[in-house]
């Protein structure tokens, strides 16, 4: 890893072509060098294969979500949300097998010099558990074995700072200080859940030590149009506007 890198890093994209493009339109205006997501490429809108394209043409370093997860298998999900695994199930139908490969090969975890890549905790990542406050945040900081990790999976953007005891924040801009460990949830590009719906992503300027949270609006509208062109439950195109 160059030290000048400048990492924008993206999670629960979740198959939102139009908040996925705003995304990237502003990272590169932002001079960023390099790309990252912590996971759930697809999975609730619907334009899968368009948002996997993207990440693969641009080298995106992709750590595997859950719902990139449970695309990947094959026959019924059990114990899964009705709604989601109706998304899934979709979602299967519309990928080429090297599509399903490329999320069949994602992996877990990642390390890209100082710091991870996760989607949901480090100590049991296949588990797909959630991290919400200090006390979850403090079992995943005992697996934590560079200074930052940015993981996803709650679609909420919070940050987790250790030094002794554990503190967390609503952020929007950090610089890392020597001594500590930052557990970052990066929040959702593609279904924010904070009640803010326009799209969430992370820079992380490497040499700077400096990380920054963007919230960018897109056309709600036309992702919304394609849910249901497309036939999907019409709840996951209302709670776009909503951010929930």
């Amino acid at each position: 890893m160059v030290l000048e890198s400048k990492y924008a890093i993206l999670g629960d994209i979740h198959s939102n072509l139009e908040a996925l493009d705003v995304v990237l339109a502003d990272a590169k205006k932002k001079g960023v060098t390099h790309y990252a997501c912590v996971g759930d490429v697809v999975g609730y809108n619907a334009n899968p294969v368009e948002c996997i394209q993207r990440l693969q043409e641009l080298n995106v370093v992709t750590v595997r979500g859950n719902h990139d997860h449970y695309c990947t298998l094959a026959g019924h999900l059990e114990g899964f949300h009705p709604m989601a695994e109706e998304v899934i199930e979709w979602t299967r139908r519309q990928l080429q097998p090297d599509q399903l490969e490329f999320l069949h090969s994602l992996p877990y975890l990642h390390k890209i010099g100082g710091f991870s890549l996760v989607h949901s905790t480090l100590d049991t990542p296949e588990m797909w558990g959630y991290v919400f406050d200090n006390l979850e945040a403090e079992a995943n900081f005992n697996y934590q074995t560079t200074q930052v990790c940015f993981f996803g999976h709650t679609h909420v953007p919070l940050l987790f700072e250790k030094k002794g005891s554990v503190k967390s924040c609503v952020y929007t801009q950090l610089k890392t200080a020597f001594g500590r460990k930052y557990f970052v949830n990066v929040g959702s590009v593609g279904q924010p859940r904070d009640g803010n719906p326009k799209c969430a992503y992370v820079t992380y300027d490497v040499m700077a030590d400096e990380i920054e949270i963007h919230r960018l609006p897109y056309d709600i509208a036309q992702t919304q149009a394609r849910i249901r062109e497309a036939h999907l439950p019409d709840r996951l195109a209302e709670r776009l506007a909503l951010g929930r």
